[in-house]
């Protein structure tokens, strides 16, 4: 038999185990008599130990970096996916927002509903290690009739009873329940970490498009502010032009920014009811207003850290549904393999047979049966070795998509850190030259007072200080989008219950990643 390992799948940890059979009963009746050959057959299915043909679950080696790239840290333990979601920016509308979403979306419901379908699924595949039981009755009354037929018997029979009860077990001896046992849970599994999966980018997406709308009502406002004083440099330099002092360029250059400064106030609008109908719809809402209240961004984390790179592979919803999914298609190649031996089944009925119905409770009313049936191939013209084959290559399939998704959650955290730490340089350059800007104006304006330079001077001043607060505020939610992608990248939220991401005000459970299963 081929075997790759044994290991268990990584991330939370589920225990399932498929129930074991140590005895049989069944009732006998009168008379009854043990057929030799039977119940040395009926004994040998029940004693075999069988083996679960294919092979063992393995997970594949990973090329896991010894530090994320773009880390400025030297690689700790503590990651910044520790954190609870609520804890990152603590701003309370930013958090009743997130609640009221994970109540709310539709693709978090429908996600629930996939773990349910999953969920059932692996139920039907653990039915088949029980017996299936049933039964039958058919009764008749009639003159010279047996069921559909009629006949003329010795003493003209006038009913006729049928009831039995039947059971039927397929002992596992190739281990095909087993396998599609460890495929549907594996499926079941995966479902789960997808349902994970989607509400960390809820979380996600909620928080980006928040502060998207934070700064965009933050350019709004500046650009009101920039059109009030590009009319005020319009009305100054049209004033001097009929006073002979200024000329007609000045003018035109006047009104050309004040043209621009004002149409851009409708398109942040614009923008600004369309992020809020987004937001609107990810809280499962029809599209509406939403209130931010705070008209600042808050704070940001003083410090991030990543993390180990070993640790991703535990706590990424999306890496570990790509395991599950691997790891159901390596049980399915020994669901495939299976079908080159023989099934073997067990049924048995017991009941009355009676006709007629005066007879039923005499005991020569009694029927019983107890058999055997072996089933398998012997000619199929290569379709058993073309399924195994396309389990095999479905194997490898989930494999490079495992692969691959280890690789893609290794760029994103490194994209992140990168960004992250190119921004902060960005937004200290940008802060420099508002605080330059505001030292201009600030000159400018008392120069002004000294009669040593005029009011179009100082609007002047004015509208630079607009253009890089504009530029810095813009900088400033790009840190927290940045934070946002981290998180997402990282995992966050890993120890985190369900009802403490619905609740939002409990701490997580204990920071320690989950024991790697890594060979």
């Amino acid at each position: 038999m081929n075997d790759r390992g044994s290991n268990p799948s990584a991330g939370r940890q589920h225990n399932f185990s498929p129930p074991k059979f140590s005895s049989v009963w069944a009732a006998k009746p009168s008379g009854w008599r043990h057929p030799r050959p039977a119940l040395l057959l009926f004994s040998l299915f029940l004693l075999l130990p069988g083996c679960a043909v294919g092979p063992n679950y393995k997970r594949p080696n990973v090329a896991t970096p010894a530090a994320f790239r773009g880390s400025s840290e030297t690689a700790q333990q503590a990651s910044f996916a520790d954190l609870p979601w609520w804890e990152i920016f603590h701003d309370e509308t930013l958090t009743e927002l997130i609640k009221t979403s994970l109540a709310n979306n539709y693709d978090l419901a429908a996600a629930v509903a996939r773990v349910e379908q999953a969920n059932q699924v692996a139920a039907l595949a653990r039915s088949e290690y029980f017996p299936t039981l049933g039964y039958s009755t058919y009764t008749t009354l009639g003159h010279n009739q047996f069921i559909y037929s009629p006949i003329n018997p010795p003493n003209g029979a006038q009913g006729f009873l049928l009831a039995i009860a039947r059971a039927s077990w397929e002992p596992d001896l190739w281990g095909r329940i087993r396998r599609t046992n460890e495929s549907a849970q594996a499926q079941f599994l995966a479902s789960e970490e997808a349902r994970r999966g989607v509400m960390l980018t809820l979380v996600g997406n909620v928080s980006q498009a928040y502060f998207e709308l934070l700064g965009l009502r933050l350019q709004l406002d500046i650009a009101k502010e920039s059109a009030e004083s590009f009319t005020a440099t319009l009305k100054l330099v049209t004033q001097r032009q009929q006073e002979g002092i200024g000329n007609e360029l000045q003018t035109s250059r006047a009104t050309n920014d004040l043209a621009n400064a004002s149409g851009s106030i409708p398109e942040l609008e614009r923008q600004i009811a369309l992020k809020e109908n987004q937001i609107s719809m990810l809280m499962g809402r029809n599209p509406g207003p939403i209130d931010t209240k705070a008209k600042v961004l808050g704070e940001v984390p003083p410090e991030v850290p990543a993390g180990l790179p070993s640790t991703l592979l535990e706590r990424r919803p999306d890496v570990l549904a790509a395991e599950q999914a691997m790891r159901s298609a390596n049980a399915q190649i020994g669901v495939a393999q299976a079908a080159y031996f023989p099934t073997i089944g067990l049924t048995t009925f017991f009941g009355k047979i009676s006709s007629p119905l005066e007879n039923l409770s005499l005991g020569k009313t009694n029927a019983w049966s107890i058999g055997a049936s072996i089933a398998g191939p012997i000619f199929t013209a290569g379709a058993i070795t073309a399924q195994k084959r396309q389990a095999i290559a479905s194997w490898e399939q989930t494999k490079a998509q495992y692969m691959q998704t280890t690789l893609g959650a290794f760029r994103d955290v490194s994209d992140a850190l990168i960004s992250r730490d190119k921004i902060d340089a960005i937004r200290t350059e940008q802060a420099k030259a508002v605080q330059s800007n505001e030292d201009a104006l600030r000159l400018m304006q008392l120069r002004f007072t000294n009669g040593r330079a005029n009011n179009l001077e100082v609007l002047e001043a004015r509208q630079r200080l607009y253009s890089s607060q504009l530029a810095l505020d813009q900088t400033e939610v790009n840190r927290r989008l940045i934070l946002v992608q981290l998180y997402k990248a990282l995992g966050g939220g890993w120890n985190l219950t369900d009802a403490q991401w619905m609740a939002a005000n409990s701490q997580p459970a204990a920071q320690t990643p989950p024991p790697s299963t890594k060979p």
